[in-house]
């Protein structure tokens, strides 16, 4: 291709995944009733409280999403250097395009084409490792807390829980040593012959240290931390009877489900509401408020993100490195 047509379907490329990201937020928020009753319950309160509390949500989600530009960028220090900025950039980039793409499949395009050409296959495994980290953590975390919620809630034969504990820490188990043991995934693949030739785009996974991947998932744990107090300050704040221990233990059962159904990020409110409605159903009878909360926080974290990302888009280049100012 010349110069000048690959120009030209860049930037019909980016303009089509600009006008379908926002196509899909407005198709979703115009219709959707959950927003509409945390707009309701809104009403009751003043204003400024309601300014500080969605002000502070709303900081700490550009601190969730500072966490993981920095947990990106330590990386893809493996594969390329790449400054802070442009590290925020990318993920930026990769929530508009995780959007309206199955599993935020898009997330890894929207990414790796903040780097050179050659090194994005290998910024896609990098990435891998990254989320394999938040996935342990949310497994594990959700694991622990099934176990508490059948014990408070699900009364079962004694012999049959203590199974139950036995398999949970079976499950977090393997999950751990996997994570940390991620060049085993390294050894596997060339094990066999017909992914053997593409060794040079997935043997990244065999130059994480332990102390690396430590690393990586204390960046992890520091974004889980974060998320889950963004739910805390929400629910305490609309249903401040429910105890703080519980909503903890009820956000973790939350994530733990959502990372085991497919789904797709603007549809992904469903999935939220219905899990958070049946299991804190538990806990108090504000059903609307739970709701309410959920789709509040799907908006704040989702939605305003991608948003957000829709000017980075723009500063892509597909058939090289990024435009750089």
């Amino acid at each position: 291709m010349t110069s000048n047509y690959k120009k030209v379907l860049s930037y019909v490329l980016k303009g089509a995944i600009v006008i379908f990201a926002f196509w899909f937020v407005y198709r979703k928020l115009s219709s959707n009733e959950n927003l509409a009753a945390f707009n309701n319950l809104l009403k009751q309160i003043p204003l400024q409280e309601i300014i500080a509390v969605l002000g502070l949500v709303c900081l700490l989600m550009l601190l969730n999403w500072g966490l993981e530009a920095l947990k990106w960028k330590r990386l893809i220090a493996r594969v390329e250097r790449i400054s802070v900025w442009r590290a925020i950039e990318s993920v930026f980039c990769g929530l508009t395009w995780a959007v309206f793409t199955p599993n935020r499949i898009g997330e890894y395009g929207g990414r790796v084409f903040f780097l050179s050409p050659k090194r994005r296959i290998m910024g896609v495994v990098a990435m891998a490792v990254g989320n394999i980290g938040q996935m342990v953590l949310t497994n594990v975390f959700g694991a622990i807390a099934l176990c508490v919620f059948i014990y408070r809630f699900e009364p079962i034969d004694y012999r049959l829980f203590y199974a139950l504990i036995a398999l949970a820490a079976m499950f977090c188990a393997f999950f751990i040593i996997f994570y940390f043991n991620i060049k085993w995934l390294n050894g596997i693949l060339l094990s066999m012959r017909f992914t053997r030739k593409y060794k040079k785009f997935y043997s990244i996974l065999a130059r994480y240290s332990k102390k690396e991947l430590l690393n990586i998932l204390l960046f992890c744990l520091a974004r889980y931390v974060v998320f889950s107090t963004q739910y805390f300050i929400l629910f305490f704040w609309l249903i401040p009877e429910i105890h703080y221990l519980d909503i903890f233990m009820m956000v973790s059962i939350l994530f733990f489900v959502q990372s085991t159904l497919p789904s797709l990020d603007l549809f992904d409110i469903g999935v939220r509401s219905v899990t958070a409605s049946y299991f804190f159903s538990y806990i108090t009878g504000h059903q609307v408020a739970v709701i309410a909360c959920t789709a509040s926080i799907w908006l704040i974290n989702i939605i305003i993100p991608a948003i957000l990302g829709s000017y980075f888009v723009f500063k892509l280049n597909f058939f090289g490195s990024i435009q750089r100012n």
